[in-house]
């Protein structure tokens, strides 16, 4: 089991991450303000919520396991311990990275980085989106090459899969789509004035 990493105060912090869906050209990517104490658990349900997944495939968390200042392979948190497992007993420092993996049949791998460790401002709302870019992939797609055939399909309205593959989608598809305020209300209803403490 991988050694966990503590920074020097136990008090929460606001942890600015930036999530990257690894393998996907142009990037797909999100950035999050969350409390540092926020257990991996509660960390995954906001990660399906701020790329877009269903949840309905399984997922897991990997941090580099460092035994004797060695670093080793990436090895999984044990779904069990999601629950009593804090972002900060993973993540200490700025720099430092962890990686989330969503649906192992189609192997969505994203890399989790922390950017920087800001004070925990008295009103903040947390977990708050600060930016992003492009849609997340629909569900079941067929991982990184699944998803580049996807658009290729629905982009080419003479392909003999064009209509039954946008009626899978639900009837369009916009990989551009990303909305940073819808993100916000997803979390926090109507309420999303333009920062975390306004």
């Amino acid at each position: 089991m991988p050694a966990r990493k503590r920074i020097g105060t136990r008090s929460p912090r606001a942890y600015q991450v930036k999530v990257t869906l690894l393998g996907v050209r142009p990037p797909v990517w999100r950035r999050i303000q969350v409390r540092s104490d926020i257990t991996l658990g509660d960390f995954h349900e906001i990660l399906q919520a701020v790329m877009g997944w269903t949840d309905c495939h399984m997922h897991q968390f990997n941090v580099h396991g460092l035994r004797h200042a060695v670093q080793r392979p990436w090895q999984p948190i044990e779904r069990d311990e999601e629950p009593r497992t804090r972002l900060m007993d993973l993540l200490g420092r700025p720099k430092e990275r962890i990686l989330y993996e969503y649906d192992f049949g189609d192997g969505w791998e994203h890399e989790i980085l922390l950017e920087q460790i800001d004070d925990h401002e008295h009103g903040a709302r947390y977990p708050w989106v600060l930016d992003g870019r492009r849609a997340c992939p629909p569900d079941d797609v067929g991982g990184v090459s699944g998803y580049e055939r996807f658009l290729r399909v629905i982009s080419d309205a003479g392909h003999p899969e064009h209509e039954e593959m946008l009626e899978w989608c639900g009837g369009s598809f916009d990989a551009a789509a990303f909305d940073v305020q819808a993100a916000n209300r997803t979390f926090h209803g109507g309420w999303a004035p333009k920062r975390p403490n306004g």
